[in-house]
């Protein structure tokens, strides 16, 4: 099956999934629409590659090609993506989310536009955490409601669990990071080991190798490839933080460094800098009302000191890695092509 119609696969299955669920909420009231929106607008986008890694993980252990239920699986973790991701705006008080405003500030606009007694800033970040959980939940019940037998999903419950414990824990330290003001590169690629890399690919691919019945050989060879990609993605993702375009991002320019993000970038950065760079760095970064010469600044000292270039030379290692595992994994090869192509995409994007 190919990238794109594994895609779309995926949608069709979440968004049917979403509107068996719509009548529920219709039911309870009309003030419950605006929540169906704000979820409409975030899962209109996305790469999907949680569910095409899920897939793909599927293959490699020998999963048939065409299985619906399979798909449904790998489409509720765009539920639980869903999930993180505005949490995680609430956390970092981001304004935007996939070129469009965060859900917390889409309900503070909804507040005030209503004119309604009281702060609009604790009911927009009340009512995401509300659609957050929302949607954690609704990810276990597509799960569960996926269509395969009792015994595969009892093998992929165990996977998604883990992942989920994982994600939250690993959310956790990225929070502690920029609470404590400093981060080793150590501990940045620590927070990226489990807020991202096994959440994004490694897991994932346990998942649908998982319920495809794999042995503990193809698991292992999926950790070898996944969590080096993993871990290359999140680094990628970094980059794009500080130097991406906002017309392919759909992030202000520099947006990481307004909201202080302790990356392995930063950190990075601050291991080659001279003193008087990091002391602008470290004066400099979390300031919410760093204009666009503040974030120039920043960026060159972020390249001027090396760190940028340390950076990619951390992701092309890590690519390798995972390049070397995929050539030795005991997988189908349709598979490991496959695998080979996402690594690319996820490694190399500019969005």
């Amino acid at each position: 099956m190919s990238t794109s119609r594994i895609r779309k696969e995926v949608d069709e299955a979440l968004h049917a999934f979403v509107d068996h669920r719509r009548p529920v909420l219709a039911a309870i009231g009309d003030d419950l629409a605006p929540l169906m929106a704000a979820l409409d607008a975030l899962l209109a986008g996305g790469k999907r590659l949680r569910p095409a890694f899920c897939y793909w993980g599927w293959r490699a252990a020998g999963g048939a090609p065409d299985d619906p239920g399979l798909v449904a699986a790998a489409a509720s973790l765009e539920l639980l993506q869903a999930s993180a991701l505005i949490h995680d705006d609430v956390m970092d008080s981001s304004d935007t989310r996939r070129g469009q405003p965060s859900v917390h500030r889409r309900f503070e606009a909804l507040h005030r536009a209503e004119g309604w007694p009281g702060a609009a800033g604790p009911f927009g970040e009340g009512t995401a955490i509300l659609l957050g959980d929302l949607c954690l939940s609704w990810s276990g019940e597509m799960f569960e409601g996926c269509g395969l037998d009792e015994e595969r999903r009892a093998r992929g419950r165990a996977v998604y669990d883990l992942m989920r414990t994982e994600v939250m824990c690993g959310q956790y330290l990225d929070m502690l990071v920029g609470t404590r003001g400093h981060a080793s590169a150590r501990d940045a690629l620590r927070v990226v080991e489990f807020k991202s890399a096994k959440y994004t690919i490694e897991r994932p691919l346990h998942l649908g190798a998982a319920l495809a019945g794999a042995g503990e050989d193809v698991m292992s060879a999926l950790t070898g490839y996944g969590l080096p990609v993993g871990i290359a993605f999140q680094l990628r993702d970094d980059v794009l933080g500080v130097f991406g375009d906002p017309a392919e991002t759909g992030k202000p320019a520099g947006d990481d460094l307004r909201e202080g993000k302790r990356t392995a970038l930063i950190a990075l950065t601050l291991e080659r800098a001279t003193a008087a760079e990091a002391a602008v760095l470290e004066r400099r970064l979390g300031d919410p009302g760093l204009d666009g010469a503040g974030v120039d600044e920043l960026r060159g000292i972020i390249t001027g000191s090396g760190g940028l270039a340390a950076c990619e030379e951390m992701i092309d290692r890590f690519a390798g890695d995972a390049r070397a595992a995929l050539a030795a994994a005991p997988i189908d090869e349709a598979a490991r092509h496959a695998l080979g192509e996402l690594a690319v995409a996820a490694i190399a994007r500019r969005t």
